[in-house]
């Protein structure tokens, strides 16, 4: 058992950087500024001058201060449907793009 639980933590391991590797080359924080705007500003602080977002979620630049913050894990993270979140169903590329402009909030 513990050796089929490593060889599945190795896959996870690579998967994960292969995306981030992906990721890196394509990521558009442009077209993640539009799509945040368009879909996510209706409970998120997105960008600065926003006026109107729920109280209990955090601003996206909140989330890219955070010390452990990571665009590749928060692009796998809004991949996999959350409870809490709206279910939009993000492509790869849009979920890069997403994670890659909140990670530009980084400041």
């Amino acid at each position: 058992m513990h050796q089929h639980l490593r060889r599945i933590r190795l896959l996870l391991a690579a998967a994960i950087s292969s995306f981030g590797m992906s990721f890196a080359l394509a990521a558009d924080a442009d077209h993640g500024a539009d799509l945040a705007k368009r879909w996510c500003a209706s409970c998120h602080v997105v960008a600065n001058g926003q006026t109107q977002a729920s109280a209990d979620v955090p601003s996206f630049a909140s989330v890219a201060r955070r010390p452990d913050f990571s665009p590749e894990r928060l692009a796998f993270f809004l991949l996999d449907p959350h409870p809490k979140m709206p279910n939009f169903p993000l492509s790869r590329t849009e979920a890069g793009d997403i994670a890659a402009y909140i990670g530009s909030l980084r400041r």
